[in-house]
């Protein structure tokens, strides 16, 4: 008994010890030192090998407020660049604890000009500018996009200045700190909005009314395929356009929970609540009519994302999920941000990790 007594003593002296040592300055300033080395050497930069093409979902949520998920937005890493795709509200600080870095930043890509797909498109282009990016920021997008793109630059305006100001000109070039809009006209249903040889990305049209333009994109890497639907609801266009890919990054909307939203809004008196929940049903697609697109596609792999509304534990996500599995019973995932999928070169396998594990 004595000697467990003593062993507890030996354990209490010990930890009063190490709680005071972490009060002390210098052991602060070293452990605040180690944890400054370990993030700022600690750059993913495997990610842009050319072994592979990659993308990692950054925002997986839509505009209701959710813990933990930005809104729309898919990063795609290929030929030793990433791209954007829609820069919606939080997204830009979920690439930044990822540590992904500004000088391999290829363009932007809008899919349409809701809020939630462009919100942080001027943090996004600051971010990036102050964190050492190489030259404009190039903006893609249908007609309507140069519109965006001034507007942002409109507002950053002053800070952009303060910037430059304090921080000189040779750190933070006001030209580099530039948008420049890539405004595309849609040829049929589709144009080519990038082809290098090596990596081609495909806009396609889709529909979303009365939001237009609204547009899907198609990224094709040596041999691997990437497609992102944007907001629309079950349409042809999307399923010619993901025709054989790889991974399809579609939206969902559960209509079963938003019309309980619906009819919870009437009964506590908010009438404008209750009109959008009730609009918002039309123009999007159900988890199992995205589904039934990536059926339809012979896509190998289905994430559901900008999540209408995203399920906030394991039960909401059974409900949000109900009769997919009827429909297809495998090779559907629900998106969450940091889910990432490794598609190697030469291959028809893919990989899955999650970015926040890093």
């Amino acid at each position: 008994m004595k000697r467990y007594f003593y062993l507890f003593g030996t354990l209490a002296v010990l930890l009063i010890s190490g709680a005071l040592l972490l009060q002390t300055p210098a052991v602060q300033d070293t452990l605040v030192q180690r944890e400054i080395n370990q993030r700022m050497s600690n750059t993913p930069e495997d990610l842009f090998s050319d072994d592979a093409l990659r993308v990692t979902l950054c925002g997986s949520a839509a505009p209701m407020p959710i813990k933990g998920r930005a809104a729309a937005c898919v990063m795609v890493m290929a030929g030793g660049k990433f791209y954007i795709i829609d820069t919606g509200n939080r997204s830009t600080n979920n690439l930044g604890l990822w540590r992904i870095p500004a000088a391999r930043v290829g363009a932007v890509f809008l899919t349409h000009f809701h809020s939630d797909h462009m919100g942080d498109l001027g943090e996004f282009n600051m971010m990036t500018w102050a964190q050492g990016r190489k030259a404009p920021l190039d903006v893609y997008g249908p007609v309507g996009v140069k519109q965006v793109v001034d507007g942002f630059t409109l507002a950053y305006a002053l800070d952009s200045a303060y910037r430059t100001a304090h921080h000189g000109e040779e750190y933070l070039n006001p030209a580099i700190g530039q948008m420049i809009a890539k405004e595309i006209a849609l040829q049929g249903d589709s144009a080519t909005v990038l082809d290098d040889g090596n990596l081609k990305v495909t806009m396609f049209a889709v529909n979303h009314a009365p939001i237009h333009p609204a547009v899907g994109y198609r990224f094709d890497y040596k041999g691997r395929s990437i497609v992102i639907s944007g907001d629309t609801t079950k349409v042809e266009t999307t399923i010619t356009y993901s025709k054989d890919a790889d991974i399809l990054f579609h939206e969902g909307l559960s209509r079963n929970i938003v019309k309980q939203m619906e009819v919870e809004s009437g009964n506590t008196g908010n009438d404008q609540l209750k009109k959008i929940m009730f609009d918002i049903q039309d123009y999007h697609a159900s988890p199992i009519e995205a589904a039934e697109v990536a059926n339809e596609a012979n896509v190998k792999e289905l994430v559901l994302y900008h999540l209408v509304p995203a399920p906030p534990n394991k039960v909401a996500e059974w409900v949000f999920m109900r009769g997919v599995d009827s429909v297809r019973s495998s090779g559907v995932t629900v998106g969450y941000d940091g889910l990432t999928y490794v598609l190697p070169i030469d291959s028809k396998e893919m990989y899955q990790e999650d970015l926040n594990d890093r």
